[in-house]
């Protein structure tokens, strides 16, 4: 059996300065390097096979993935393609900067929108997730470490959702929860065993 252990980094500083996250490159709290410990150990503890970890570059979701290397020994692979999607001039801005200038879409272009200058729009974010992922070999049991709407979209890329569909989607990942996908070894079908523990 295949297996994915996707984890929404835990707390960053962004959170607690009311910023807009995106590529903005906040580092985790003292909880949530705590919180990451935690959520480490517990990891392993379910999960002592562990054979490979994924990681965005961004500094609060490669803290993540770091606390599971150090407890399972497995080491951390990071590339820009599992960031959150990028904000453009919104990232390190207040959030209410964005709540002003965020233009919502107008229900034609769901794909292909930008919610403000520089942004990247859902078919650019989703597919560069999809293209790194169609790129590897997955061993048996490996762990994603990634931001919370990221997650959204290892989930349709896991399920096998076409790119042209993932325009509605969000499965509501929050930020230092863990989500559980997995393939049969027989039938090879795709589930996701659980949400946000």
């Amino acid at each position: 059996m295949k297996t994915i252990y996707l984890v929404s980094h835990t707390e960053s500083e962004h959170h607690l300065q009311g910023l807009v996250g995106g590529w903005h490159d906040s580092k985790l709290t003292e909880k949530g390097l705590a919180d990451a410990q935690e959520l480490a150990q517990t990891l392993s503890n379910n999960e002592p096979c562990i054979d490979a970890i994924y990681s965005s570059d961004l500094q609060r979701a490669k803290q993540t993935a770091d606390c599971i290397a150090n407890v399972t020994l497995v080491p951390v692979t990071a590339t820009k393609a599992l960031r959150e999607m990028s904000f453009g001039q919104a990232e390190g801005r207040k959030q209410s900067w964005l709540d002003e200038r965020i233009q919502p879409e107008d229900g034609q272009n769901r794909l292909d929108h930008r919610i403000v200058a520089e942004a990247e729009t859902k078919r650019e974010f989703a597919g560069r997730i999809y293209q790194y992922l169609d790129s590897l070999d997955l061993p048996d049991c490996i762990v994603i470490s990634t931001h919370a709407f990221a997650a959204t979209y290892v989930i349709s890329w896991w399920i096998g959702m076409p790119l042209e569909s993932v325009g509605y989607v969000n499965f509501g990942i929050r930020s230092g929860k863990v989500t559980k996908l997995v393939e049969d070894d027989f039938f090879k079908n795709r589930a996701i065993a659980y949400i946000n523990r």
